[in-house]
């Protein structure tokens, strides 16, 4: 079974992690919910308070498939400040396992120069910041190789679906769908 992480920062926007975790979940697939900042609980920019289920330190990211980056403010700063993630993403990359990022969090992947050559999106105002993409606007998600980006809180859902495609198939995509009434 495919396995990813999804790396949670405080002020990480809540819809566009847990909306991840949601489709992963209902796909059948491994997902694990990874705090980068030291503990458990994480803070949303809404406010909105959850539990990470193990912390960045603690894993063992060898055994995963790929990475999600949410978006989200000050969350996407945390990302881009935070050594061991940029060290991951361009480990990830490398390695052509999926990296994955929505909203403002590209931005980290256009800082960590994984961007050259590839198509990428990201939430409106922050097209100048995926250095090296040729920037696609007017679409939800975006994917170029093993990267997938998408725009925002309101394309979580097909956000998460694209990698669910990305792991497993159109057929799964469609079971999930259906039950997402989607």
């Amino acid at each position: 079974m495919k396995t990813i992480g999804i790396l949670l920062a405080d002020g990480c926007e809540e819809i566009e992690a847990l909306a991840v975790v949601d489709v992963m979940r209902r796909a059948k697939l491994e997902i694990r919910m990874i705090s980068i900042t030291g503990e458990l609980m994480i803070h949303g920019s809404r406010k909105i308070q959850f539990l990470a289920e193990q912390l960045f330190e603690d894993t063992d990211f060898d055994a995963l498939d790929g990475i999600v980056l949410p978006g989200g403010m000050p969350g996407t700063n945390h990302l881009k400040e935070h050594a061991g993630v940029n060290e991951l993403i361009k480990k990830f990359a490398a390695e052509q396992k999926l990296v994955a990022a929505i909203c403002a969090a590209p931005s980290v992947l256009g800082a960590a120069g994984l961007l050259n050559g590839k198509e990428a999106t990201c939430h409106p105002g922050f097209e100048e910041t995926l250095t090296g993409a040729e920037v696609v606007t007017g679409v939800t998600v975006v994917q170029s190789g093993n990267i997938i980006t998408s725009r925002g809180m309101g394309t979580a859902i097909d956000f998460a679906l694209a990698i669910v495609r990305y792991l497993s198939d159109d057929a799964t995509v469609y079971e999930v769908k259906k039950h997402l009434v989607y």
